[in-house]
């Protein structure tokens, strides 16, 4: 048993979507969709499994890996931080894949899905920096293609990419000489990335002009706030980290003020969801125990309520095509369980009780209250503006005049239990915390020793 959890669970991962990319393009569509369904869930398997060994204390070692005893240590490897959120992400690969209607099978890519899920997992699971840039600048070419071969412009989106990897990577080199001139470099490339005022403008023209999953997949794993954990965190003087937190508070309440009002479903969700990573490098920048857990629990619960949420809204999309906010719609009584994972996602995502987000919404107003009063009550704010919308769309959606169609437009069974299953976790998450919370204070703790190492300064509590 011991041989098998020591196993690089997680470099199988990455070989598995590899595998499976190149499988895909080559096999009849036919096949494609079982070949898909097999890929993803042994991905996920595999993460799940190398979760499981590191709470069991087991890791790779370098008779069971080629690589690792080529290298002399695991090549990846998971530790406090990303345990959780590695198999969180291939899940939710797994389940976009399973929740993909057949009517978007021809344009949706499962090639680029598990080339850029190999990089994602990739990137959570390295340690060295210069590998961590490189997977971040990977990542963006699949999406980068996509909207080629769509015909769509990627203007805005290549020139934001391009600021992003250049300030990581010549922040990085720069932090060696001057780390603190280095942070701030780096600094822009992590606003960049997450999408923080003025460089959000990215993140809304992607979801318009990619494919929704696309666009979902690129933006709630939050590339950025790793790299922000990674490359800025451990090393960053406080007046770094303090314009950090103002950029980041700032943009979470004016991109909540701005889904109150938005007309397209689309835009919608992409300023809700920018929102919530702000809120995550607000966390980050009071760098206490309490405000990093509040900020990891709520890195957590993005992945799975904001992509419950999303992969909602692109069902709701593969029925109706692109949603307006416009006009009353009345899809209830078409579609009873989107609705329900509707509200329930977009709730857990503005901290509603009960669900994954509401202790980590606490955790962060707690630490920001303790902090300054006006930075709790500007999160607070946020938080309000962003429930307010998630109701709105759920009303127009939802509600109003009955929706009339001869074809059958009720939620189909892969679908179902996509959906469903993201709801169980966003549920049980939230009514038996305990044990999440118990591992993101874990990191916490590891994340504030190590800055306070750099400094020479004791930890803060």
């Amino acid at each position: 048993m011991t041989d098998f959890f020591a196993l690089p669970w997680l470099e199988l991962a990455v070989v598995s979507c590899l595998v499976g990319a190149a499988s895909v393009s080559l096999r009849p569509s036919r096949y494609r969709l079982r070949l898909a369904l097999a890929t993803s869930g042994a991905a996920f398997a595999c993460t799940f499994v190398a979760w499981l060994g590191f709470h069991g204390d087991f890791t790779p070692s370098a008779s069971v890996d080629p690589l690792g005893r080529w290298l002399g240590t695991p090549l990846f490897k998971l530790d406090d931080l990303t345990a959780p959120l590695i198999p969180a992400v291939a899940l939710l690969h797994f389940l976009t894949v399973l929740a993909t209607p057949r009517s978007k099978m021809r344009r949706f890519s499962y090639t680029s899905l598990f080339v850029n899920e190999a990089i994602r997992l990739a990137a959570f699971a390295c340690h060295d920096s210069t590998l961590l840039i490189a997977l971040l600048a990977l990542n963006v070419v699949p999406a980068y293609l996509e909207l080629r071969s769509r015909g769509r412009p990627t203007r805005v989106f290549a020139l934001h990419m391009a600021l992003m990897l250049g300030c990581l990577a010549g922040g990085y080199a720069l932090s060696r000489l001057h780390p603190e001139a280095g942070a701030a470099v780096m600094m822009v490339g992590v606003l960049t990335r997450v999408g923080v005022f003025p460089l959000h403008t990215w993140v809304p023209d992607l979801f318009e002009q990619a494919s929704f999953g696309t666009a979902l997949l690129f933006t709630t794993p939050l590339l950025g706030v790793l790299a922000a954990v990674r490359l800025v965190l451990p090393i960053a003087p406080d007046w770094v980290l303090s314009a950090l937190g103002a950029a980041s508070l700032f943009t979470a309440v004016y991109s909540a003020a701005l889904a109150t009002v938005q007309r397209d479903a689309r835009r919608f969700f992409a300023f809700v969801f920018l929102s919530h990573s702000s809120l995550v490098l607000v966390g980050l920048e009071l760098h206490s125990v309490i405000s990093l857990t509040g900020a990891f629990a709520l890195w957590f619960s993005i992945v799975l309520s904001l992509g419950s949420f999303g992969l909602t809204l692109r069902c709701l999309e593969a029925r109706y095509g692109r949603l307006a906010l416009t006009d009353f719609r009345g899809l209830y009584d078409q579609s009873p369980t989107l609705a329900v994972c509707f509200l329930l996602s977009g709730l857990a995502c503005v901290g509603f009780p009960g669900t994954l987000g509401f202790v980590s919404g606490e955790l962060i107003v707690d630490a920001a209250i303790d902090t300054n009063l006006a930075v709790g009550v500007a999160v607070v704010l946020a938080a309000a503006l962003n429930g307010i919308a998630v109701l709105r769309a759920y009303f127009v959606l939802f509600t109003g005049a009955k929706h009339e169609s001869m074809l059958t437009l009720t939620i189909g069974l892969r679908e179902r239990v996509a959906l469903l299953t993201l709801a169980a976790l966003i549920l049980g998450g939230g009514l038996y915390p305990q044990p999440g919370i118990t591992t993101r204070y874990t990191a916490a703790e590891a994340v504030t020793q190590a800055r306070a190492k750099h400094f020479g300064t004791p930890a803060h509590e």
